[in-house]
C-alpha cells in the first residue's frame, strides 16, 4: 500500500475538512516545516481572504448609501424608518472604519469603487422597493468623504 506524503495529506485535508486543513498548516508553518506546506491552496486561500475584504468593504459601503438614498430622499417613509435608517448608518460607516483601521490599504480603492456602489445601491433600492426609475438621482448627491464622514448623517 503506498503511502502518501504530508502535502497529499494537506490536499486531502484541505477538501474533506478545512477547518483542520488550516489548522495542521499553521501548525507546519509554526515548526517550519515548509516543505509540507501544501503552497497552492494555501496561496489561493491567502488571495481569497484579500478578495473577501474588499467584498465586504464594497458590501458595507453599498448598504450605507442605500440607507442614506432612503433618509434623504424617501419623505413618505421617513417618519416611520428613519430611525431604524439612521442606525444602519452609523453601523456600517462603524464597520467600514474599522475594516479600514485593520486594512489601511483598502482605504485608497474606495474611491475607485464609490461610483459603482453608488449605483448598486441606488438599483437595489430601486427594486426591493418598486419605487421609478428617477426616484434617486442618478449621480450621488454627496460625496465619498461625506459618506465616510461620522458626521454627516442627513435630517
Amino acid at each position: 500500500m503506498a503511502t502518501c506524503s504530508q502535502p497529499q495529506l494537506n490536499q486531502i485535508l484541505y477538501e474533506q475538512d478545512f477547518y483542520l486543513w488550516i489548522q495542521t498548516t499553521a501548525q507546519l508553518l509554526k515548526e517550519r516545516r515548509f516543505e509540507e506546506v501544501e503552497w497552492s491552496n494555501l496561496i489561493e486561500e491567502i488571495e481569497s481572504m484579500g478578495r473577501s475584504e474588499k467584498k465586504e468593504l464594497k458590501s458595507r459601503l453599498i448598504v450605507l448609501i442605500e440607507h442614506l438614498l432612503k433618509l434623504i430622499y424617501w419623505e413618505s417613509e421617513k417618519a416611520y424608518n428613519a430611525k431604524g435608517w439612521r442606525n444602519t448608518i452609523v453601523e456600517q460607516k462603524t464597520e467600514i472604519e474599522l475594516a479600514l483601521e485593520d486594512s489601511p490599504s483598502l482605504r485608497p480603492l474606495l474611491s475607485s469603487l464609490f461610483l459603482d456602489c453608488y449605483q448598486k445601491a441606488r438599483s437595489n433600492a430601486l427594486q426591493k422597493y418598486k419605487l421609478p426609475p428617477d426616484f434617486f438621482p442618478a449621480k450621488p448627491p454627496f460625496t465619498l468623504e461625506d459618506v465616510l464622514n461620522p458626521e454627516y448623517l442627513p435630517e
